[in-house]
This record gives structure tokens, C-alpha cells and sequence, in this order.
């Protein structure tokens, strides 16, 4: 990514994560669009896109130390979540955007998940 490419960048304000982020791709002069997570959530269908991007497998997109994810794991269980398929994890995700884990940098063809300056970094180049 060049620093002329802009980059989306879904956040949640609330997000002490998301503001570090924020404040890596302001200092290093990144263009981003930035979107509310939470208002505006991804749907399943570009989930499924974004995560195959990304590299990592479904589950790695929820924010297991949020209070959604505690309350779907009080609800069916740690063992049902993982029973389920990822279509269903994706709806999930898509339905409540404080469900996935934050930031997701969106960058060209690059999907980072969560704030690994490393990682932004390359991107950065």
C-alpha cells in the first residue's frame, strides 16, 4: 500500500485498541476511511471475503474478551460456538458488530485484523 492508496478502516470509537491504531496510521501519514463497526457492520457476505483475505480462520474474527461474545458463550456454550459452521459464525459476526474483533484494516488487497504495528507496518511501505 502506498501512502496515496486509502485504506478502510472499521473501528469502534469506544475501542482503546481502534484509537492506538488510529493514531499509528495518523503519525505514519495513511489515508484511511473510517467506519463505525458497531453502526454499520459488515455483512456475511463480505465477511466471508474479508476473512479469506485475511488469512485467518473465522473464529479468530470475534472479540472473545467482549460482552457479546460472553453472552453468546453464556448462551450455547463455548462447545456450541465451535460446533457451529463458519456460515453461521459469519451471520453471527455480521449481526453485531461489537462481535468482531478491532480494528480491521482494510488496505489493497491486505485484511489486518486487530493493531500489530509490525504488520501495519508493512503495509505502510
Amino acid at each position: 500500500m502506498t501512502k496515496k492508496d486509502v485504506a478502510t478502516f472499521l473501528e469502534y470509537a469506544a475501542c482503546s485498541t481502534c484509537r492506538k491504531a488510529k493514531q499509528w496510521l495518523d503519525k505514519n501519514g495513511v489515508d484511511y476511511q473510517s467506519v463505525p463497526i458497531v453502526e454499520k457492520p459488515p455483512s456475511a457476505g463480505e465477511l466471508s471475503r474479508l476473512v479469506k483475505q485475511s488469512g485467518l480462520p473465522v473464529q479468530k474474527w470475534f472479540n472473545t474478551s467482549g460482552q457479546s461474545y460472553r453472552a453468546l458463550v453464556d448462551r450455547i456454550g463455548k462447545e456450541g460456538l465451535a460446533k457451529m459452521g463458519d456460515a453461521a459464525k459469519l451471520e453471527l459476526l455480521a449481526a453485531d458488530g461489537k462481535m468482531i474483533k478491532r480494528p480491521v484494516l482494510i488496505a489493497a488487497d491486505k485484511v489486518l485484523v486487530g493493531f500489530d504495528e509490525q504488520a501495519y507496518r508493512s503495509l505502510a511501505r
